[in-house]
């Protein structure tokens, strides 16, 4: 069992992670910002739930302020730190970019600068599907080029997945970037459209629908992101003196113990059959607003995840339609409440 730092426990998906990790008996110390992009209220449940199980502490403050973090991961003496906390969302970052700097960027740079003075066994960082951008070849590979983002939120990412590398290689940090593919699941974000669409549904408001409905995405169960991070925890990325027989496909740097791995079901939904799906669940028809296609949007996402497969012996393959029933059934319980 390990001691894991994990940033952004009252998060979505960061909530998920580290109670996937306490169930499994690791020891969880969250870190988070309570930042109001979304409802406080809710990132408190999350935390409230975890506080509730054995071997779960935590901290509430900023990335950015490094004399914190730096006590409280220097107190816990972490064997791993997972970084999940990020300032989220496609759409806010044409709005407000500067957030994205400040929390993506300057706070990912001092988690990496804490794992590089602790020296911890293990840092994994996630990144986004995002960062494929305009890259026209389907499924992605995590050996594709990836130089051409079409949002400040995806700049960000790619950018610490290079300045991630750099640390690898000059300090020999093992380091896995993981990128996520369109996560959905009980307990998300307000922000995130499957949420959206059932409150407007069940409120018999219209939902936006973006390019008429014509955008495909690789949309990934959490319960199954979370295993798959929770699988690649032991394996971290080794040294390029310290190799045995190449894995295929592996998107291991020449030079440093740092790789990327992609986290999806490893196939594309049409948005309308999603709505569709949805509207079977919560047993109502969408009022649909079509609309054109949103700025900095792409049509498409669809993961290759091999890579993930023969690395960890496990593929995301919870079905869209068993996914979805898992977030009504809470979110009208949690609506009820």
């Amino acid at each position: 069992m390990q001691k894991v730092l994990i940033t952004g426990t009252a998060g979505f998906i960061g909530f998920h992670l580290a109670r996937h990790l306490l169930a499994a008996g690791h020891r969880v110390h969250g870190y988070d910002g309570m930042t109001p992009y979304y409802d406080v209220a809710l990132k408190r449940q999350r935390h409230a739930l975890l506080g509730g199980m054995s071997g779960f502490s935590a901290t509430e403050a900023m990335l950015e302020d490094m004399a914190t973090l730096e006590r409280v991961a220097a107190d816990f003496a972490p064997d791993a730190i997972i970084h999940l906390a990020a300032q989220a969302g496609v759409r806010y970052s044409l709005t407000h970019p500067r957030s994205y700097i400040e929390t993506n960027f300057t706070g990912s740079f001092n988690v990496l600068e804490v794992a590089k003075a602790l020296g911890v066994k293990h840092l994994m960082m996630a990144s986004t599907s995002s960062v494929y951008g305009a890259n026209p070849e389907m499924p992605f590979r995590e050996t594709d080029r990836t130089d051409h983002p079409l949002t400040v939120y995806a700049a960000t990412k790619k950018a610490v997945e290079a300045l991630s590398h750099s640390y690898a290689h000059l300090w020999g940090l093992p380091i896995t970037q993981f990128r996520f593919f369109t996560v959905y699941g009980a307990w998300g974000r307000p922000d995130l459209a499957y949420f959206k669409f059932a409150r407007a549904i069940l409120q018999g408001e219209p939902i936006d629908v973006y390019n008429h409905g014509e955008l495909w995405r690789d949309f990934t169960a959490v319960e199954d992101l979370v295993e798959g991070v929770a699988r690649l925890l032991p394996l971290a990325p080794p040294a390029p003196g310290a190799r045995g027989a190449p894995v295929e496909g592996d998107s291991l740097s020449p030079v440093a113990p740092w790789r990327i791995v992609n986290i999806g079901n490893s196939d594309k939904v049409h948005l309308m059959d999603f709505i569709r799906t949805l509207e079977r669940l919560l047993g109502r028809k969408a009022v649909l607003n079509l609309m054109p296609m949103q700025q900095g949007d792409v049509p498409a996402t669809w993961a290759d995840c091999a890579l993930l497969e023969r690395l960890t012996g496990f593929r995301p393959q919870t079905d869209l339609a068993t996914g979805l029933a898992r977030f009504v059934d809470w979110y009208r319980d949690y609506t009820r409440a």
